[in-house]
């Protein structure tokens, strides 16, 4: 006989645990306590299983029926349901432990090896930050474009765009990571672009080293002017700034010693820098020498001698070999930054060597100078990189240390 409302709301408590059937196997349990308990005795595969079906009042009468008759409608199909309750209950344990914080530290602890003790420290810093504050105990598959935009744009409310950039990034490939280890099904990251404040307007185009070859083949069959030509290699080889470079002076140059060093006021950061010279860089600089050595400029202007040559000269040469919108003089510098950091070169020694004035990337009290030994064999494995990558082959890898 079926069970009413009325019956289920007033059943009392005995001595023993009681049931009271409601048919179909289905049955309230009553606990001496005056708990109620709903449950679904059924047989599948010629096993006698119970299910739990909730607690009342929360689970009322027809909501325990409605609940018996789904899991008879599975039984009925060879699907045991407390079998499916577990893999649901899995499920929901997986999504609550696959948060972001959880799988960005796992990219992370993956990555690390690859990277320098210094950068990797930075990521983990900006995470700590500005990330898993707001969005670290999120299932990493629940969380939704607004709510990562929402996080960015407090990095940039405090003018930070450069980093919120960086961080949307860094976010972007704990996204991908997700994804391709089965915990996500998208990432937000890329759509944001437009969304945010940037700095798009000075995102300067940079090449790859896939792209390189393709590259300096295209350079080196330049007709144009060869002092132009020869100013692109040493930017590439130096990673400084394109005015830094238009308006280098002879007197800045020992080649002696293999060093440039170029005083505070030339440089955009106002800090004195010093760059050690690769062979390949030096050998560029006594090809210029044979041509402008009687100026005190390395590249004087074309029109007036006593000026620099124009802030639009080394560009013009990647337009005329077809790279217009495909790279910059500026460009260089990311190409320089992404692949040194890729081989796991020591942060300070990258960030010196762009003259970037980061403190969290420049540690401690040290003079950009003491990096020298390491900036110049650092530079030399660049240089010598690009060399194999012009003539299409690869390079082996140094075996100093990177990490400083």
């Amino acid at each position: 006989m079926k069970l009413n409302a009325r019956q289920v709301d007033t059943a009392k408590p005995k001595e023993k645990p009681y049931k009271m059937a409601d048919g179909g196997g289905l049955y309230l349990l009553v606990k001496t306590n005056g708990s109620r308990y709903w449950r679904l005795k059924y047989r599948i595969d010629g096993k006698e299983k119970l299910l739990a079906l909730g607690v009342y009042p929360d689970v009322s009468l027809a909501d325990a029926r409605a609940k018996r008759d789904e899991a008879r409608k599975d039984i009925a199909g060879g699907i045991d349901p407390l079998e499916l309750k577990k893999e649901h209950k899995a499920e929901r344990e997986a999504q609550v432990k696959n948060t972001f914080q959880q799988i960005a530290l796992e990219w992370h602890s993956m990555k690390v090896k690859k990277w320098s003790a210094g950068y990797a420290s930075d990521i983990l810093e900006a995470f700590n930050k500005d990330i898993f504050p707001f969005l670290g105990q999120r299932p990493v598959a629940d969380i939704k474009p607004l709510e990562l935009l929402n996080v960015l744009k407090k990095i940039e409310a405090r003018g930070a765009t450069e980093k919120a950039k960086k961080v949307r990034q860094r976010c972007g490939e704990v996204f991908r990571y997700a994804i391709v280890t089965g915990r996500a099904e998208y990432n937000p990251a890329p759509d944001l672009t437009s969304a945010m404040q940037g700095h798009e307007s000075t995102h300067y185009p940079f090449l790859t080293t896939e792209e390189l070859p393709a590259f300096f083949k295209a350079l080196a069959g330049y007709s144009g002017s060869e002092l132009m030509v020869l100013a692109a290699r040493l930017l590439i080889l130096t990673g400084l700034r394109t005015g830094e470079l238009r308006g280098a002076l002879w007197s800045e140059i020992d080649s002696e010693k293999a060093l440039w060093e170029i005083s505070a006021e030339r440089m955009k950061m106002r800090r004195p820098h010093i760059i050690p010279l690769s062979t390949q860089a030096l050998a560029i600089i006594e090809k210029i020498r044979a041509m402008t050595g009687q100026s005190p400029l390395l590249f004087p202007g074309r029109n007036d001698p006593s000026k620099t040559m124009s802030e639009a000269s080394i560009n013009q040469v990647f337009k005329r070999i077809g790279y217009t919108g495909r790279v910059t003089g500026h460009g260089f510098r990311h190409t320089m930054s992404t692949v040194l950091h890729e081989q796991g070169y020591n942060t300070a020694w990258i960030e010196t060597q762009l003259a970037h004035v980061d403190k969290n990337a420049i540690r401690g009290t040290y003079n950009h100078a003491q990096y020298l030994d390491g900036r110049r064999e650092m530079l030399q494995w660049y240089a010598d990189y690009m060399v194999s990558l012009e003539k299409g082959g690869n390079v082996v890898q140094g075996t100093f240390n990177r990490r400083g």
